[in-house]
């Protein structure tokens, strides 16, 4: 059925097609003006290809048997289906299932279906995979538009799986609430080529564009510890400062409580061990001088009107350090918040 055109519904409902080892079905460039269905038993020994073909409803799928072991059971790179496509409900592969470009108006559900290729990569490219369907090898998802995926389970994960989603596209919109981004991680976790910080900032605009900023400062905060466990060693030991102090300027609050906690340990010991006193003029103020101590630049005049010395001067060392560590974070973090907006 190569680039022909289907008005209304192309049924193949219980149908039957052999070609073992070779092309069964071949319906490339093909448009459909609405529906493809393949429910109640299709069979089909052999490749499926479905390449750039358009289908303006939906393609059902559900129940069919695709079988081409050792190869492609299904290829539609660059499909485009209006409504959406339903591999689930008891779909079997036998082979790889190729869907890297597809786009879907709605979703792509593998809601308990089964993709068997040892040894191979299936890719259940544009959705992400429902707890109940089971994949069997390697996963390679390439090219489609993620879509956060709902349910009570955290989703079962296949040992490796690399994910790419391609240059940068309009986030896919799900309607509800969007879930868990703790539990969307480890998808993003398991590449067998190393870290990718694509996936994460995809995710992260998936998750913004569905008014949900916290999980998509989360996913973003685990993008930035995975690239600096990766970096040297004196990476690590910067990155894991900032991460402690600032969260990476993604918790900025966490800036707020070290410099708090700080003008109260300063503040309580200087109150107690007072240091010597420079200028007769100023009076001594324990929280203003430590402030002085901890801002850097900022002059408030304590800390030029008193000395230290023995421990006060070595903790007037320690506050001056930590101050300045502290700020140099928060610009960090700052600075990569204003390059995000």
């Amino acid at each position: 059925m190569v680039s022909a055109r289907i008005v209304r519904t192309l049924r193949l409902d219980g149908a039957s097609l052999r070609n073992p080892g070779a092309v069964a079905l071949c319906a490339d460039f093909v448009t459909i003006e609405g529906m493809l269905d393949g429910r109640h038993g299709l069979t089909v020994e052999g490749e499926t290809t479905l390449l750039d073909a358009t289908v303006t409803g939906p393609v059902h799928l559900e129940g069919a048997h695709l079988s081409n072991p050792g190869g492609a059971a299904l290829t539609a790179h660059g499909l485009t289906v209006g409504a959406l496509l339903q591999l689930c409900d008891g779909f079997i592969a036998d082979g790889r299932v190729r869907l890297a470009g597809a786009k879907a108006g709605s979703r792509i559900c593998f809601d308990k279906a089964t993709v068997r290729a040892p040894g191979r990569r299936p890719s259940p490219a544009g959705g992400w995979r429902h707890p109940s369907s089971r994949c069997a090898g390697r996963s390679r998802r390439r090219g489609g538009r993620p879509a956060v995926r709902h349910g009570r389970h955290p989703p079962r994960r296949p040992a490796h799986l690399a994910v790419h989603t391609g240059p940068r596209r309009p986030p896919l919109r799900r309607a509800g609430a969007p879930g868990d981004g703790d539990a969307r991680l480890p998808w993003l976790d398991r590449g067998p080529d190393g870290f990718r910080p694509q996936p994460y900032e995809q995710l992260a605009t998936v998750y913004q564009a569905l008014g949900d900023g916290a999980r998509s400062r989360t996913v973003l905060l685990a993008k930035q510890r995975r690239q600096t466990a990766v970096g040297a060693w004196y990476a690590r030991l910067w990155g894991l400062l900032q991460d402690v102090t600032v969260g990476y300027g993604y918790r900025p609050l966490r800036a707020a409580s070290w410099l708090l906690a700080l003008l109260v340990v300063g503040t309580v010991l200087h109150a107690r061990y007072r240091p010597a006193r420079v200028s007769p003029d100023v009076a001594f103020q324990p929280v203003v001088y430590t402030l002085d101590l901890l801002l850097p630049i900022v002059d408030l005049g304590q800390e030029r009107a008193f000395q230290p010395s023995g421990g006060q001067q070595w903790l007037a060392y320690l506050l001056i350090a930590a101050g300045w560590l502290l700020a140099t974070t928060i610009a960090a973090g700052l600075t990569r918040s204003l390059r995000r907006a």
